[in-house]
């Protein structure tokens, strides 16, 4: 890994700040690890990269090169540079937390990309206002013609990679996801450490 790229623990989380006009570039070191990532306003946390928001600007579910994706307050943010990936990416689904953790069934504590959420932005002494859905990179969520959803492993193969410009000073956050109850990253459900690097 070039000394450039910074590490996203398999299961954990990683925040930085970033510059309008800076590049943000998430590599899929070994292919099969969805890395949920949210962006807030460093001039005010409560303005932040906003799902439901952009969804209603693009009219899709996928964003594609050149999307601009918007903060709860309808302006761009990040922008889609490039895309190495194979394209596939969810912007529906909500983090993970110890409570679908719990209904998967596991007992006790579970890693999750909520709490990873927390932890990434109090290394940074910030704590987000609150846990805005996620875009959720190389996740792959297949749509079926009846409108039902399902869960399957990435499309991307490894290093694989997705380049978002910052269309304002923000706060980055990127999780590794733990999930490994479901075959979100991959078929053996084995969450692995991703990589990413600020130009």
């Amino acid at each position: 890994m070039q000394d450039s790229f910074r590490t996203i623990p398999a299961r954990k989380g990683a925040a930085a700040q970033v510059k309008a006009g800076q590049s943000v570039t998430v590599r899929n070191t070994y292919g099969a690890q969805v890395v949920d990532t949210w962006a807030f306003s460093t001039e005010d946390l409560t303005e932040f990269m906003s799902m439901e928001h952009t969804r209603a600007r693009l009219l899709k579910l996928i964003p594609a090169v050149g999307d601009v994706l918007l903060t709860n307050r309808r302006r761009p943010i990040l922008t889609l540079e490039d895309d190495t990936s194979g394209g596939v990416h969810d912007m529906l689904i909500a983090a993970c937390d110890r409570y679908r953790y719990e209904q998967l069934g596991h007992v006790g504590h579970h890693d999750n990309c909520t709490d990873n959420l927390h932890n990434a932005l109090a290394s940074l002494g910030l704590t987000p206002p609150e846990v805005p859905s996620p875009l959720n990179l190389f996740m792959n969520v297949p749509v079926s013609a009846d409108g039902t959803l399902g869960f399957a492993a990435p499309v991307s193969k490894p290093g694989g990679a997705v380049t978002l410009r910052a269309e304002m000073d923000c706060v980055i956050v990127f999780s590794a996801c733990p999930q490994d109850k479901i075959p979100v990253n991959g078929i053996d459900c084995t969450p692995r450490d991703a990589h990413f690097s600020i130009a």
